[in-house]
């Protein structure tokens, strides 16, 4: 009997440590609560480590020893497998190439409204020369004042949005996202869907940029509802609409997704990680570094906030911003750089 209860025990730890380290096995990576906890892997792979390590000196003891054993491989194994898809998809690299005349260089940072200062922004943006900025929780007044200021430093960008409501009712700058893009890329305007809400994500907005001159691509200032576990069918909904934007071609997606890549899984089409599009960071080494919370060390952090582009492009560089920490946000700002795709 004691056999018998031992290996049920190891069972039943083996198939909770499988579903916590691949929860779409069973189809519960966008499903409470373990959508929340495979939010963050290097956590739960040190949970999981430090576990093995109790029951390896659990094994001490001799009336238990085998059981104790199997459990610490098992979590061990579990921890081990965490920490190999963390080094795969990338801990960090600030490596960035100089910027060439066909680059693309892209920005997406979810500011928490007033949290953060236009200058902060302003000044981020042209020191890293970029030619898009996708600004989640950001209003149009708040996009207007760093237009403004990146024009001053030699820098001039258009600023669009889209809005939920009277922001300045609600107080709630979540309901605004605002998009700025360089003048050289031609003109842009953003789809009336997005603007009256008949086709966007649900709770909070995302603004679909559309080119209206020149070849530029297709922007997709993204951000999802979070996954609390009243909005969990409104943030299934969010993800399977971003996917839905990456169907065409030459799209560049970029903003708060409020998921990781976990949770996309199963929602990438032709070899992409979320319609046609791929993820940027996870490509240049980045992909395992946390853009949320700014209050504790990024690699302990989730990775939620994306860059994404389709086929179109290809990575050359990116970076998770970890300097700006103490700038407001509980948010960091991603950069990458793109260029066209040959052939």
């Amino acid at each position: 009997m004691r056999r018998l209860v031992g290996t049920l025990l190891a069972l039943a730890f083996a198939a909770g440590a499988a579903v916590l380290t691949w929860p779409s096995l069973v189809g519960l990576e966008r499903t409470f609560p373990f959508a929340q906890l495979i939010s963050f892997r290097a956590p739960l792979a040190a949970g999981l480590a430090a576990g093995a390590v109790l029951f390896l000196l659990l094994s001490l003891a001799r009336p238990i020893r085998a059981l104790a054993f199997t459990l610490a491989l098992v979590l061990g194994a579990a921890s081990g497998v965490n920490g190999v898809l963390l080094v795969q998809r990338g801990l960090g690299t600030e490596a960035f190439p100089p910027k060439t005349d066909t680059s693309l260089r892209v920005m997406t940072w979810n500011t928490a409204g007033e949290a953060t200062s236009a200058e902060s922004i302003a000044q981020f943006a042209v020191g890293m020369q970029a030619d898009v900025v996708t600004l989640p929780e950001t209003t149009i007044d708040t996009g207007e004042q760093v237009a403004v200021l990146m024009r001053e430093m030699g820098q001039p960008m258009w600023a669009h949005h889209a809005e939920y409501g009277e922001y300045g009712i609600t107080g709630w700058d979540a309901t605004s996202t605002t998009v700025l893009i360089r003048p050289e890329l031609g003109d842009y305007s953003v789809i009336e869907s997005s603007l009256d809400g008949s086709s966007n994500t649900s709770t909070v907005p995302s603004a679909v940029a559309m080119p209206i001159s020149g070849d530029g691509p297709i922007i997709v200032a993204a951000h999802a509802v979070a996954p609390r576990q009243e909005y969990m069918t409104q943030w299934r909904s969010d993800l399977q609409w971003l996917a839905d934007q990456c169907a065409s071609d030459n799209v560049i997606l970029a903003g708060d997704f409020n998921a990781t890549l976990d949770h996309m899984t199963g929602l990438g089409v032709d070899g992409g990680t979320l319609g046609r599009c791929f993820d940027t960071a996870a490509e240049s080494g980045n992909g395992a570094v946390g853009t949320w919370p700014t209050d504790i060390p990024a690699l302990l952090g989730a990775p939620i906030d994306h860059v994404m582009a389709t086929p179109d492009w290809t990575v050359s560089a990116s970076v998770v911003m970890r300097t700006l920490d103490g700038s407001g946000s509980d948010h960091r700002p991603i950069v990458v750089q793109l260029e066209r795709t040959a052939g």
